[in-house]
């Protein structure tokens, strides 16, 4: 009986592979540059070869495989298999990925949202805990997000449930790329950040190399806000209140509604560790309502650049097990 999965996380840059059992261990992994060109109509037939090449060069064969999962960035139909509004991998398109992947390589397949597919590699093998109702929000270049409730992924109406990104904390602030003004978004990633800092920074009076890096259009990035808020700088110390202020408020106002077990945080920025942590976990409690607050824990992920492999293996073995 076929007991491995494939697991594919396609990103804007690298996509990445892995073979893994139905445990979630991973057997095998690597990646390949993900190529955008011509309206990104190489990036499937490029994973199509890549499974293909490594299953025959590998101690495996297609019989040893369940199926394929896939997680995707843009908006996702799960139920046709395809994908449309991808920007960043430059599919303006609808794209036919599951047929292609399908036929290409003659497993069954299925494929969800980047984020979705994170949450549901925290919530299988990392800081999830085997809890039933756990968020996930992964803060990037973005502000992505998952819901799982009583064991299942929740994707609403029309495929938008978890935008926690899209969570208004400032009416009438920052215009975000989904059009309207104030989300998460534009704070708590990366590049929202960037954006506090440089906006503070105006107003500051006061020593801090933040302030000069700012001044004399040094390059910013969040990993040095974080990096200089450790080491005492007054200003970055002031960005970080604010952006963990903006993430604890969202978190408190998902968490108020669902109630989950865990609250998991990810993504490139949460490499900041309790430096993001700790001020986001006390605004969190601020805002929470007491039972919720005596409940729910907020938590830094555990799995990396795994959860999404990770992830995407668990989506195919769901979709065996529900068939």
């Amino acid at each position: 009986m076929a007991r491995n999965l494939i697991g594919i996380d396609l990103g804007g840059t690298t996509t990445k592979m892995a073979f893994l059992s139905t445990n979630g261990e991973v057997l095998t992994k690597w990646s390949i540059p993900t190529d955008i060109t011509d309206e990104g109509q190489h990036i499937v037939p490029n994973i199509v070869d890549s499974i293909r090449a490594h299953i025959i060069n590998s101690e495996f064969s297609k019989s040893d495989f369940l199926g394929i999962g896939m997680g995707t960035p843009g908006s996702v139909d799960i139920e046709n298999g395809t994908v449309i509004g991808a920007f960043n991998l430059n599919w303006k398109k609808r794209q036919q990925v599951r047929d292609q992947i399908q036929n290409g390589i003659g497993l069954q397949f299925i494929l969800d949202n980047d984020a979705n597919v994170a949450a549901l590699g925290e919530y299988w093998k990392g800081a999830g805990e085997k809890d039933d109702d756990v968020v996930f929000v992964t803060l990037g270049t973005g502000v992505g997000g998952g819901v799982i409730a009583g064991g299942h992924l929740l994707h609403g109406i029309n495929g938008g449930a978890g935008e926690l990104g899209h969570v208004t904390v400032q009416p009438n602030g920052y215009l975000c790329t989904c059009g309207k003004r104030g989300c998460l978004e534009q704070y708590a990633s990366a590049t929202g950040v960037v954006h506090v800092a440089a906006d503070m920074a105006k107003d500051f009076m006061g020593t801090s190399r933040l302030k000069e890096m700012e001044d004399n259009r040094e390059s910013v990035t969040s990993k040095m806000v974080f990096y200089l808020a450790d080491n005492g700088d007054i200003l970055a110390n002031q960005v970080v209140d604010r952006v963990t202020f903006y993430l604890g408020l969202a978190l408190a106002n998902v968490a108020n509604i669902l109630n989950p077990a865990n609250i998991i945080i990810g993504g490139g920025v949460s490499n900041a560790g309790n430096t993001l942590l700790q001020p986001t976990t006390r605004y969190f409690q601020e805002n929470a309502f007491p039972a919720v607050r005596d409940s729910t824990k907020l938590k830094l992920a555990q799995l990396g650049n795994d959860a999404g492999v990770i992830g995407a293996a668990s989506l195919a073995l769901r979709f065996q097990k529900s068939n």
